[in-house]
């Protein structure tokens, strides 16, 4: 046994050697799990700067030898997704308005004031949630055809402003986590319950409004099938239908090269929110779920 083996052996029968061997494996773990998250991401952004005979290569080709920067401007010319990203934002922006109104108001009548049947009325809505969207998807059509709201946005940011069973219940279990004595203080001052709601609950629940926020807008950025469905008219399409037509569309032809591309460009926006709401998006859900 050399000089070195056997000054390791009781260094790591102490209780810091344990230690640091133990960080090193979990270190170690964790960075194996972030290449295998971090590996399509890199596949893709390498698609993107591929020329069309190399994308299927085999054994494939993983860094391009001359990257054609170019794809992403002829992404960009023929499908116009500078329009389907304004159609995009402004559904997407509706529809946050929408759901942090009506899920916060909604989540505070349940924690928060006493009713007849809430108790029952709540457990109503979260067996909603076991609901597949395929059942409720013919009377919904139905119902927004009847109406005229057929190839408008009123049906991807209407159903917005009438809540969400997964959102309230969220929201819900954050207000229980909030002191009595702060609405008890607005009461004896003359605040009635939506004056509480508004002043006090709605500040005191930014990281739960955050996580919300971060939620509903990834959903509704990535949504396909709901603008596929009532939206005929082209102009009015999204992002996620646009990408769509580089798979095969008589329109563009199928190019993956080109699809990267879009892809990539798509995916900025909801990166650069998470970024941005990242530290209330971990503290809501931190705090979420305390008490029942």
């Amino acid at each position: 046994m050399t000089t070195s083996t056997a000054s390791a052996v009781p260094f790591l029968k102490t209780r810091r050697g344990q230690q640091r061997v133990f960080h090193t494996l979990v270190l170690l773990a964790i960075l194996c799990g972030a290449a295998l998250f971090v590996l399509p991401f890199f596949w893709l952004i390498s698609t993107s700067l591929k020329r069309p005979d190399q994308i299927y290569l085999l054994p494939p080709l993983w860094v391009p030898l001359e990257p054609q920067w170019n794809n992403y401007v002829e992404a960009l010319q023929l499908v116009p997704l500078h329009l389907y990203a304004i159609n995009t934002f402004t559904i997407v922006g509706i529809v946050l308005v929408g759901t942090l109104l009506s899920c916060s108001f909604s989540a505070y009548g349940f924690a928060r004031l006493r009713a007849p049947g809430r108790d029952f009325i709540f457990m109503l809505l979260l067996a909603t949630l076991m609901l597949p969207s395929a059942v409720t998807l013919v009377p919904t059509y139905l119902l927004f055809n009847a109406l005229g709201w057929v190839n408008t946005l009123l049906p991807l940011v209407v159903p917005a402003f009438f809540g969400s069973a997964f959102f309230i219940f969220l929201l819900r279990q954050f207000y229980i986590t909030i002191p009595r004595e702060l609405e008890e203080a607005a009461t004896i001052d003359g605040a009635n319950p939506f004056q509480i709601w508004w002043s006090i609950m709605l500040p005191l629940s930014l990281p739960a409004l955050a996580t919300v926020a971060v939620f509903a807008f990834v959903a509704t950025y990535n949504d396909f099938f709901t603008p596929l469905i009532y939206l005929t008219d082209d102009s009015k399409r999204t992002i996620a239908v646009a990408l769509s037509y580089f798979q095969g569309s008589p329109r563009v032809g199928p190019q993956m090269h080109l699809l990267m591309a879009a892809v990539a460009l798509s995916i900025i926006p909801p990166l650069a929110l998470f970024l941005a709401a990242q530290r209330y998006f971990v503290r809501g859900i931190a705090t979420t779920g305390i008490k029942g």
